[in-house]
């Protein structure tokens, strides 16, 4: 899983280097795409139920699993790229989010926000804690800064798989679910709305957005539970 991860967060780098306006997302598709084939690795996304593309790019009240084409990104838009690899039959996943150019005091501040929620939800996988330990540190975190935790979307095991249990909802009360384990591999990413939490699918059966039309953040990183505290494998 460890080389896996190593290919997420590089690809993720090279997508960070590419944003600017004007870009179309299928260019950062086909170079994302590109960068893990010659690792040696294929992307976990593509075709998987029928999933057309490498990355998911979602662009402002576009929440996950927005696919990538003709589109061009513009200054202030809040842009959210989520991507999978398998290598030697072990996956990684990870996504972070972007502002192209300074964007408002909103966007930086939910941005900002998600990947404090994220750090806090890590900072709870250790061995011993409950699931839902991850949980509700990541809805104290969204929520006291004015937020909302997207609840149709959750996190997950990960491993030989790309989804495995257990489900990781990224809102909940403390001291409930499974114990944390030594050697579990989870899939972290909270979804944060900058207005309510509500969503709905495009018709392409894919693109989640928010209802109210306000922008939406995704941070997430594997990580593994061991004992010396989280291990975050998606960050070199």
């Amino acid at each position: 899983m460890t080389v896996s991860c190593r290919i997420v967060a590089e690809t993720l780098d090279l997508v960070e280097g590419m944003i600017g306006p004007g870009v179309r997302t299928s260019s950062l598709d086909r170079a994302a795409e590109e960068h893990i084939g010659k690792q040696g690795a294929k992307p976990a996304f593509k075709g998987y139920r029928g999933y057309p593309a490498t990355l998911c790019v979602s662009v402002n009240e576009q929440v996950v699993h927005g696919i990538p084409g003709a589109s061009k990104l513009a200054e202030g838009d809040l842009v959210s790229v989520d991507v999978g690899v398998v290598c030697d039959g072990f996956y990684g996943d990870a996504a972070r989010s972007f502002v192209v150019g300074a964007g408002t005091d909103e966007t930086r501040k939910l941005l900002q926000v998600t990947r404090d929620a994220l750090e806090a939800g890590i900072g709870e996988a250790v061995a011993g804690r409950r699931l839902s330990d991850i949980s509700h540190a990541i809805q104290s975190m969204v929520e006291s800064n004015g937020f909302s935790v997207v609840r149709d979307f959750v996190g997950h095991g990960i491993g030989r798989s790309l989804h495995e249990d257990p489900q990781i909802p990224n809102y909940g009360q403390p001291g409930k679910g499974p114990v944390l384990k030594e050697g579990m591999t989870l899939a972290i990413e909270p979804m944060v709305n900058a207005g309510g939490a509500g969503v709905r699918i495009l018709a392409d059966r894919w693109t989640a957005v928010t209802l109210d039309g306000r922008a939406s953040a995704h941070f997430e990183h594997t990580v593994a539970v061991t004992a010396n505290g989280p291990r975050i494998l998606t960050r070199v």
